[in-house]
């Protein structure tokens, strides 16, 4: 993708980016999600933060469809359309997909595979499965792949298998992958929790950059309040499965976020009181 790029319209109009409505999800007694409401508009970048089992990880995954709302519960549309609703995933939901990029923590890269070969995989939701299956990949979008290893600065390492690279140079694949999707919006589940300082500050730069100059939609979760305040100019916190607060960074003060986590993660706070 070019550097001043827009990411190519395919439906939705002027829609907004993300729409939630009274979705829950449960598994036996335990509510992940309960009664969730949310809009994000196209071109924000927004993190998801609160602690351990508070529904972050859940949410983003009812997003794109890799997890089914309770029966009855919500409805769920990206860009105008619908993914799911009333706990049952809409037809047609391979072509959604294809303009949403999801970043996991664990990378979900094919270690035997080269870097290169990994972003290609990007545009199979684009192409035909036969084309797939036989790694023949159209010309386009091998050099679309090539640009994308660039822009997030991993190029030179693009014939080397994956499983041979550090945490960062792998999150940074991934990313170059949606970049190959060409998705519109990029969920990111804990991307940076397994990395270095080093590495984790550019995986945010990154996904900031995208968002500022690309104009893609960036939904990140995190454990780390200072990145979450530093890097987005909205933070969306749940508690138990609800959404507890939903504002500018700049009002996670410090008796807000200890409503958020409890007295038990005070010491937490001053990191992120101090990156204010």
């Amino acid at each position: 993708m070019a550097e001043n790029s827009k990411p190519a319209g395919r439906g939705g109009g002027n829609a907004p980016a993300l729409v939630v409505q009274h979705s829950s999800v449960s598994f036996g007694p335990f509510k992940a999600l309960d009664g969730v409401d949310l809009k994000v508009d196209t071109g924000e970048m927004v993190a998801l933060i609160g602690a351990s089992g508070s529904g972050k990880s859940t949410l983003l995954r009812t997003l794109n469809g890799l997890q089914v709302t309770d029966p009855g519960s919500g409805r769920i549309e990206v860009f105008g359309r619908k993914v799911q609703r009333d706990g049952r995933l809409a037809k047609g939901l391979r072509y959604r997909r294809r303009d949403i990029g999801f970043i996991f923590q664990s990378f979900n890269l094919v270690g035997r595979l080269s870097l290169f070969t990994n972003a290609l995989l990007g545009c199979l939701g684009r192409i035909p499965s036969w084309r797939g299956v036989l790694g023949a990949f159209p010309n386009e979008d091998r050099a679309h792949a090539m640009a994308a290893l660039e822009r997030v600065g991993v190029a030179e390492f693009a014939g080397r298998r994956t499983a041979k690279l550090s945490g960062g140079q792998m999150q940074r694949a991934a990313i170059a992958r949606a970049l190959v999707q060409r998705a519109r919006m990029i969920l990111a589940d804990e991307p940076i929790a397994s990395l270095d300082p080093v590495s984790a500050r550019k995986v945010m730069e990154l996904l900031q950059e995208l968002n500022a100059r690309d104009g893609l939609t960036v939904i990140v979760s995190l454990h780390q309040v200072d990145y979450a305040m530093r890097y987005c100019q909205r933070v969306i916190a749940l508690k138990a499965g609800k959404i507890v607060f939903d504002g500018p960074a700049s009002a996670l003060n410090r008796s807000r976020l200890i409503e958020i986590y409890g007295d038990e993660y005070e010491d937490a706070f001053w990191t992120a009181e101090a990156a204010q």
